[in-house]
């Protein structure tokens, strides 16, 4: 792999005076073959003739002012060559920081050393990938020369001209024809030919077997399509390693930090379940030690670590409340699960931190520190980390004296009999906390249940009380339905008083007030009062009145009705029509005076049987008149049908 790593020495891309000036550093199989200070113009030239695999900087501001004109410098550059930023993408960092990550020291002060850190990072697979075109390109093939005014031979020359255009984009679909590439063609055809074509291909323009191409009369231009913003592709996909504490129980947290101790992440949920606690921890990395706040990692933090293969880690004792708030100081976290969470993974950090700081002392430049730290933190010696390469510290390096091997064996036994020490003591030092958590269980376990009985009578005690609350409410809302129902019979009663009062005199007569003549006004009626048969109504006006209102009057039996018009003309006809009908007295309030109070009114006893009569005898009258004339229609008939037969017979 070839890496160019540049470094601005002077000027600038921004300035109109002094363009920059770039230190150069090429590195060619691990090894730097050439430093040398170039110019812009020579950076290009020497990109094109030896089309390195990267062209490295520590930003791309060094390069072009704004997103236009870098997408104009990447579109020069050689197809295979891909421009690095080593600081990041997105979220820049410092280069020392960068370069601290593989154990490289430089002099920040020297461009030529920023430009060989700059190159080794690259070659690491450090950094990020610039990203400014889509996975496609365009082929334009157009004219190289103007048609001009013209003359004599202006035909044969447009001809010659049109005619290489059509040739040639011809050559460029037969070799898009032979790379098996997906295109789009486009052709804007003239005379002699086509003055234009352009081939819209689904490939990125490594793979185009097409070079840019000017010539007499033809030009070939190859754009990239362009995106709309920068975009950056991390070199390296592996994912970073984190330490990460893990409180579990009804609200589980986690906390996760990198190797240099920063939090990265903090979160914690009630429905969180143990497949969402591993996907969450995956998307932030890689987990290389799984931690807990307790003596003893509880069985589903153990599951956890497990899916991920990672080193485990419990403190010696467990942590009170006030070391926790004490070592986790200056972070910031949601809630006390969440601390928890941090209180182990940095108790972890620190229980690792001095032998990482040794590891760091003790690598040779051009490695990636985390994969080494990795390495030390699973059990493995840098020897084995590094797999032999690199020099490793002078005291390390020196030959060890010769041991025989009878020495080696008692050595061994003497270390395993003082180990089985540790560990027995260590066996009953597990056993004697186990026995005071059982015991701590226990306790718990009889408060767990005081306050669940206490919780189950309160609990108890409230729905009770909820549901007696309800029968009250509803209790309440009969009970305003039938005050009001009361109210109501109480108006209706006294109505009645006031009617039956008038019913004892003998002169009187009671009447009830109806509203109008309709079906609406009788049921207002008799629900407020009441329509018994033998009543007498009265209304004062028998507008809206129907057959079927007529009809529902006739069917309580009503003794009459009263209608407040001065004459008995002034009553409409087909009212009379539909109450002769019916049988349903009619009269006119002119011959019957109401005197009307609220809802009820008194009449003359003799003025409405009077009426009475009068309304009876015309009835009488109408009905032999409609006998009489149905009589002599009859006659008539009779008469026209003999008139018919005599004229026949004729």
């Amino acid at each position: 792999m070839k890496v160019y790593g540049i470094d601005i020495i002077t000027g600038s891309v921004r300035s109109r005076t002094k363009r920059p000036v770039y230190a150069l550093v090429i590195i060619d199989g691990g090894e730097v073959t050439n430093e040398t200070e170039v110019s812009h113009f020579r950076l290009l030239r020497m990109l094109s003739r030896d089309e390195p695999d990267l062209l490295a900087v520590d930003s791309i501001q060094e390069l072009a002012v704004d997103q236009h004109e870098l997408c104009t410098f990447m579109q020069t550059l050689p197809p295979m060559t891909r421009l690095v930023q080593v600081t990041g993408g997105e979220k820049k960092e410092t280069l020392g920081k960068i370069a601290a990550r593989y154990n490289i020291s430089f002099n920040r002060f020297d461009p030529f050393a920023e430009a060989r850190t700059i190159a080794r990072v690259a070659y690491l697979g450090g950094g990020a990938e610039v990203v400014a075109f889509e996975n496609g390109c365009d082929v334009v093939v157009s004219r190289h020369r103007s048609l001009g005014k013209g003359g004599w031979s202006q035909n044969r020359y447009v001809r010659k001209i049109h005619g290489a255009v059509l040739q040639r984009a011809r050559e460029i679909e037969q070799a898009l024809l032979a790379g098996g590439l997906r295109y789009e063609k486009k052709e804007s055809r003239a005379f002699g030919g086509a003055s234009r074509v352009i081939f819209h291909i689904q490939a990125n323009r490594g793979m185009v077997p097409i070079h840019a191409y000017r010539g007499t009369d033809v030009q070939v231009r190859i754009a990239c399509r362009r995106l709309d913003r920068i975009r950056f592709r991390p070199m390296s996909e592996r994912p970073p390693y984190l330490i990460v504490g893990i409180d579990p129980g009804t609200t589980t947290a986690y906390a996760a930090l990198d190797l240099d101790g920063h939090l990265i992440q903090a979160g914690s949920s009630r429905q969180m379940s143990m497949a969402d606690s591993i996907e969450a921890l995956y998307r932030l990395g890689k987990p290389l030690v799984i931690a807990s706040d307790v003596q003893q990692m509880p069985y589903s933090v153990e599951k956890i670590r497990r899916a991920f293969n990672a080193v485990s880690f419990t403190p010696r004792e467990d942590r009170s409340v006030e070391e926790k708030q004490e070592l986790t100081a200056g972070y910031t976290y949601a809630n006390v699960h969440e601390r928890d969470a941090l209180a182990a993974a940095l108790n972890a950090f620190r229980h690792y931190r001095h032998k990482l700081q040794n590891v760091i002392k003790r690598v040779p430049p051009g490695y990636d520190l985390n994969e080494v730290r990795a390495g030390v933190i699973r059990g493995l010696s840098l020897e084995q980390v590094l797999g032999g390469k690199g020099e490793i510290h002078e005291k390390e390096a020196a030959e060890p004296a010769p041991v025989t091997t009878e020495s080696k064996r008692d050595d061994r036994v003497s270390l395993l009999e003082g180990q089985v020490k540790r560990l027995r003591a260590f066996v009953e030092e597990l056993e004697l906390h186990q026995r005071e958590h059982e015991r701590e269980i226990l306790r718990l376990q009889k408060q767990l249940q005081r306050e669940r009985t206490g919780r189950e009578q309160q609990f108890r005690r409230e729905t009770e009380i909820a549901k007696r609350d309800l029968i009250i409410q509803n209790l309440k809302r009969l009970l305003r339905g039938e005050q009001r129902h009361t109210r109501d019979l109480k108006k209706r009663l006294d109505r009645l008083r006031q009617h039956a009062a008038i019913d004892r005199t003998d002169d009187a007569l009671p009447a009830k007030v109806l509203s109008a003549l309709t079906r609406e006004g009788i049921h207002l009626l008799t629900t407020e009062v009441g329509v018994n048969p033998g009543d007498v109504l009265f209304v004062a006006k028998t507008d809206g009145w129907g057959r079927t209102s007529i009809k529902e009057l006739a069917d309580l039996g009503i003794r009459a009705v009263i209608v407040g018009a001065p004459s008995t003309d002034q009553i409409d006809t087909q009212v009379r029509a539909a109450c002769a009908e019916f049988h349903v007295p009619l009269l006119a309030g002119s011959r019957v005076k109401v005197m009307v109070r609220g809802k009820s009114g008194s009449l003359d006893r003799k003025q409405f049987e009077d009426a009475l009569k009068e309304w009876e005898k015309e009835l009488e009258q109408q009905a032999r008149q409609k006998a009489t004339e149905k009589l002599e229609s009859i006659f008539r008939e009779y008469r026209w049908e003999r008139e018919k037969e005599v004229h026949r017979g004729g």
